[in-house]
C-alpha cells in the first residue's frame, strides 16, 4: 500500500510494532511473562545484528557472541564506575557504551576475519571466539573469571524519575532500544551499503567487476553488526546485572545462529520470530522439562529439512493465496495436518519424558504427562504413546500430501490467471 512519497503500508506495520511493544506487558501480565518479554527484546536485537552478517552479507559466523559479550563487559564496568561516583551517565544511554565497545572490537577483529569469505571466515570467527573466551578465564582482573562481574543497575540520579529497579521499567527500556535498533537495521538494508552487501553475498565476483572491494563491504557490514550486538549485550547486562564467560561463549554464538535460522535467514523479520521461539524454548520450556534441549534440537532439524526458509517463509507462502481469496480451500487440510501433528507431538513427548525419567538414578518412576499420572516402568503407557506417535505421523503424512496437492493446484490456477 503506497502513496508517494510515503509507503503507507510500511508506516502502518512499524506503528503496529511500536504499539505491540507498548501493550505487551498488559497482554501478558505477570513477572514470568515480563522476564520472557525482556529477554526476547534483547535477543531480537542480537539476532537481527547476526542476520546482517548471515542473511544480508552471506557471512556465517560462529563467534558473534564476542561483540555482544565484550559490549556487556564494557557496560558492566561503566555501570560500576557510575555506582562509585567516578562519573555519571544515565542508564538509558548505557546501550551506547556497549554499542561503542562492540563497534571497536568489530573494527579490530573484523579487519582480520573479513579478509576471507565462506568457510574460511566461519572458521576464523570460531577461532576468534575461542580466543576471547580463553582471555576471559586468563584475565580475571577485568573479566571476573568464571564468576563474572556483577553490578547494580539502580545507581546514580534517577533519569526522569525512573530508577530502573522495577522489571517493568527495564522492559520498556529494552523495548525502546529494540524498536530503535530494528528501525535502524531495516534502514540500513535500504542503503547502498545494504544493497551491495546483498550483491557480495550473491555474486562477489560480479561485485568486484563493477568496482567494489568485497572485503571492504564485508568489513563495514560486520562493524555495523557488531555495534548492534554490543547494544544487545549492554541491555542484557542491565537486565541480569551480571556478565560472565557465558556471554562470549560458543554456546551463545550457537544460540543466536539457531534463533536466526529458525526464524528465517532470507527475511528481515525472520530473526524476530526466531528470537521469540528460541526464548520460549530456553526460558519457558526449560522450566517444565529437562528434555528441552532435545525438543529444541528436533525442532531445529525439522526446520532445516522441511522449511529451510524458516518460519517467515511459511508465513509469506500464504500471502498469495490470501490475496486471491483461496485460503478457505486450504483451511480444512491445514486443520487436519495440525491435529495430526499434535497427536504425533503428544506421543513423542510421552516417550521422551518416560526415557528421561527412567534415566534418572534414584528418581521416582511415577510421572505426570498431560494431566495423566502413570508409572514409566509399566508397559501400557509405552504402547499408548508409541501408537499415538505412529498414528500421528501416518496421518500427518497423508494430510501433508493433501495440502501439497491442493496448494499445487491453486498455484497453477493463479499462474494461469496472471497477466
Amino acid at each position: 500500500m503506497t502513496y508517494q512519497p510515503l509507503n503507507l503500508g510500511r508506516w502502518i506495520i512499524w506503528s503496529g510494532a511500536a504499539l505491540l511493544f507498548a501493550v505487551a506487558p498488559h497482554l501478558f501480565p505477570g513477572g514470568f511473562a515480563l522476564t520472557m518479554l525482556t529477554q526476547m527484546g534483547t535477543l531480537i536485537i542480537f539476532a537481527l545484528s547476526y542476520n546482517m552478517l548471515l542473511g544480508q552479507g552471506g557471512m556465517l559466523s560462529f563467534g558473534h557472541a564476542v561483540y555482544s559479550g565484550l559490549g556487556a563487559y564494557a557496560t558492566v564496568h561503566v555501570l560500576n564506575f557510575v555506582g562509585k561516583g567516578q562519573f555519571y551517565i544515565p542508564v538509558p544511554l548505557l546501550p551506547l557504551v556497549g554499542g561503542a565497545a562492540g563497534l571497536a572490537f568489530g573494527v579490530l577483529f573484523g579487519y582480520v576475519t573479513t579478509k576471507r569469505a565462506g568457510t574460511t571466515f566461519a572458521l576464523i570467527s570460531l577461532g576468534v571466539g575461542e580466543m576471547v573466551f580463553a582471555c576471559v578465564l586468563m584475565f580475571p582482573g577485568f573479566f571476573g573469571g568464571e564468576a563474572g562481574v556483577s553490578t547494580n543497575r539502580v545507581v546514580g540520579t534517577p533519569f526522569l524519575g525512573l530508577s530502573f529497579g522495577p522489571a517493568l521499567q527495564v522492559y520498556y527500556l529494552v523495548a525502546v532500544w529494540c524498536f530503535l535498533c530494528m528501525a535502524a537495521m531495516f534502514a540500513l538494508t535500504q542503503t547502498p551499503l545494504g544493497r551491495m552487501a546483498n550483491a557480495v553475498r550473491d555474486n562477489p565476483e560480479r561485485a568486484e567487476f563493477v568496482g567494489y572491494n568485497t572485503q571492504h563491504v564485508r568489513f563495514l557490514q560486520l562493524v555495523l553488526s557488531s555495534f548492534f550486538a554490543g547494544v544487545s549485550g549492554a541491555l542484557s547486562c542491565i537486565n541480569f546485572e551480571i556478565v560472565s564467560a557465558e556471554n562470549v561463549s560458543a554456546i551463545r554464538s550457537g544460540g543466536v545462529l539457531f534463533a536466526t535460522f529458525i526464524g528465517g535467514v532470507p527475511f528481515f523479520f525472520g530473526p524476530v520470530l526466531g528470537a521469540i521461539v528460541y526464548v520460549f524454548f530456553v526460558v519457558a520450556l526449560s522450566g517444565f522439562t529437562k528434555a528441552w534441549l532435545l525438543y529444541l534440537g528436533l525442532f531445529f532439524v525439522l526446520m532445516v529439512v522441511y522449511a529451510p526458509g524458516g518460519i517467515a517463509s511459511l508465513i509469506l507462502m500464504q500471502f498469495p493465496v490470501i490475496r486471491a481469496g483461496r485460503w478457505r480451500e486450504l483451511a480444512l487440510p491445514y486443520a487436519l495436518a495440525a491435529l495430526a501433528a499434535l497427536l504425533a507431538i503428544a506421543g513423542l513427548i510421552g516417550i521422551v519424558e518416560m526415557v528421561y525419567r527412567l534415566s534418572e538414578q534414584g528418581a521416582s518412576t511415577l510421572l505426570e504427562v498431560f494431566g495423566l499420572s502413570f508409572d514409566a516402568r509399566s508397559a501400557p503407557p509405552w504402547f499408548v504413546f508409541a501408537a499415538a506417535l505412529a498414528a500421528g505421523l501416518a496421518a500427518l503424512r497423508a494430510a501433508a500430501h493433501s495440502v501439497g496437492e491442493r496448494w499445487g493446484a491453486i498455484q497453477l490456477e493463479l499462474q494461469a490467471k496472471a497477466p
